[in-house]
C-alpha cells in the first residue's frame, strides 16, 4: 500500500491560554472537510490520469482522516456540554 503524504505547512501547538473550544475546532474542520469534498468535484480536474488519481487518493484519505477528527471532536464537545452546568435563564 502506498504511503499517504500531504504537504502542509506547520501549525503552532495551541496552549492552553489560546486553545480553542472544541466547537469552534469542530465548526473548523467541517468547513475544512466541505472544502476538501468541493475540490474532489472540481471541473477540468482530470482525476482519471497523470497526477490525478494519487492527488485523488490523497485528497480522499485527508477527507476521511478529516471526518474521524471531526467525529473525535464532536465526542469532546458533546461531553464538555454535558458537564457544564445549566444556566437558567
Amino acid at each position: 500500500m502506498a504511503t499517504k503524504t500531504i504537504a502542509r505547512p506547520t501549525t503552532p501547538v495551541a496552549s492552553e491560554d489560546n486553545a480553542q473550544d472544541p466547537a469552534d475546532l469542530l465548526e473548523s474542520t467541517l468547513s475544512q472537510l466541505e472544502a476538501l469534498l468541493w475540490v474532489c468535484h472540481g471541473e477540468g480536474i482530470d482525476w482519471h490520469h497523470g497526477e490525478g488519481p494519487r492527488q485523488l487518493d490523497n485528497l480522499l484519505w485527508l477527507a476521511a482522516d478529516m471526518a474521524r477528527k471531526a467525529g473525535e471532536l464532536f465526542q469532546v464537545s458533546e461531553t464538555a456540554r454535558r458537564a457544564a452546568p445549566e444556566t437558567g435563564g
